[in-house]
């Protein structure tokens, strides 16, 4: 049984698949999901939740974009904040829990964007709330996370059919219906196989927190990734067939949903 470990106890090994560029899965399937969604940020004032090594943050305040970026783990921000010295961006870093940043204040930002993340969140209502919070009226919350339909964790799994001489691909799935907390394996080179934690909820229990929060769906996309990442990953046929990842837009609205 593998170790299950802590994102503060992986910053560097992190920081190191993804680099300035994200790793295949972010670079050629998950993050042209979300940023085409994001859209146009020049002159925009953005907040990057649980930014990470700040590699997408970087990409976007270089296209004009105002970013700043929070994440619990205090080693990825160093991390963060050693490559903004590096290269100065104008980027400010802040430790801090999704659910409490006080660092920010009310209605401040455009839009907030968070890149596969809420997944590894035990709780979504205090950053669902702080997000509400921190958007200006009609402000944006964009996230990718793993489609809370199709990729279940250790209850999914691909089905590879071969019949007269035509190969299918689907997908099989169960426990959908009920949150629980699960472990996420990850086997790397060069490290022992390890878990970390994660959080399945239906596409329900997301939607619904949204509105309590405030801010109501008003796009989603299912990325298929691009011709290289098909190649590449031995998913990608599958993929193209079932989505594992979820891109959404949230809206902030006027007052909260009952």
């Amino acid at each position: 049984m593998s170790e299950t470990l802590e994102w503060s106890d992986l910053a560097g090994w992190y920081d190191a698949k993804q680099g300035d560029d994200g790793d295949l899965w972010h670079r050629e399937l998950i993050d042209p999901g979300l940023l085409s969604v994001l859209g146009e940020v020049r002159g925009l004032d953005l907040l990057d939740l649980a930014c990470g090594n700040g590699y997408l943050a970087r990409r976007l305040a270089r296209r004009g974009a105002r970013v700043v970026g929070v994440d619990s783990s205090a080693p990825i921000v160093a991390l963060a904040e050693a490559r903004e010295r590096r290269e100065p961006l104008g980027i400010r870093y802040h430790v801090s829990d999704a659910g409490s940043i006080p660092q920010l204040v009310d209605g401040s930002l455009d839009a907030v964007y968070s890149n596969m993340a809420l997944m590894d969140m035990p709780d979504l209502v205090g950053p669902f709330r702080e997000v509400a919070r921190v958007l200006r009226p009609g402000g944006r919350f964009v996230a990718s996370i793993c489609h809370p339909c199709f990729d279940v964790p250790g209850a999914g799994s691909w089905l590879w059919e071969r019949k007269e001489f035509v190969t299918t691909v689907s997908r099989r799935v169960g426990k959908y219906r009920v949150p629980f907390e699960t472990a996420t394996p990850w086997i790397v080179p060069d490290h022992a196989p390890f878990s970390t934690r994660s959080y399945h909820r239906p596409l329900s229990g997301y939607v619904r927190e949204l509105a309590r929060a405030g801010l109501a769906v008003t796009a989603m996309e299912e990325p298929d990734g691009s011709e290289t990442f098909r190649a590449a990953s031995p998913q990608g046929e599958g993929i193209h067939e079932v989505p594992l990842h979820l891109v959404f837009e949230a809206r902030k609205l006027l007052a909260p949903h009952p």
